[in-house]
């Protein structure tokens, strides 16, 4: 499995937004400058990140993008199914219920169950606010005397 751009970009452009939430509303253009990432892809992304509530948008002057809940309650598992789709490892658990007709007698499959499992697992307790505070907290002791 392979996260592509657009959910290593949805992440950065996320926590970009937590980070900087005490100044409201976060224009793309600042964010885009911060990341180094190109303002056009960003808005690609944004319709993914709005439609489904993570998301809030506000137009005009002094407008831009806030998180639409706290960086406690996004998850990276939420954020990457929203960009990548499935975090399944093989199609046949991509659907609610697998319709695979070897399903039954597919000797491998309990692996690659097991690999999604560890996946959604390991992804669904890890917050935004997670890896703001991990990368705060390292970079409290990197000073030069």
């Amino acid at each position: 499995m392979k996260i592509s751009t657009k959910g290593r970009y949805a992440l950065r452009m996320l926590l970009d937004i937590s980070m900087h939430r005490e100044d409201g509303y976060i224009s793309l253009k600042d964010i885009a400058q911060r990341q180094n990432i190109s303002k056009k892809y960003l808005e690609q992304i944004v319709p993914l990140l709005s439609r489904t509530g993570l998301l809030k948008a506000n137009r005009g002057y002094q407008g831009g993008y806030m998180l639409a809940k706290p960086a406690s309650e996004c998850t990276v598992a939420e954020i990457l199914a929203l960009t990548e789709g499935s975090l399944a490892p093989v199609a046949c658990l991509e659907g609610e219920s697998n319709d695979c007709p070897r399903a039954a007698e597919c000797i491998t499959l309990p692996v690659w169950r097991g690999l999604y499992d560890t996946i959604v697992n390991y992804l669904s307790g890890i917050t935004l606010q997670d890896i703001i505070d991990d990368y705060r907290a390292s970079q409290a002791y990197d000073f030069c005397i």
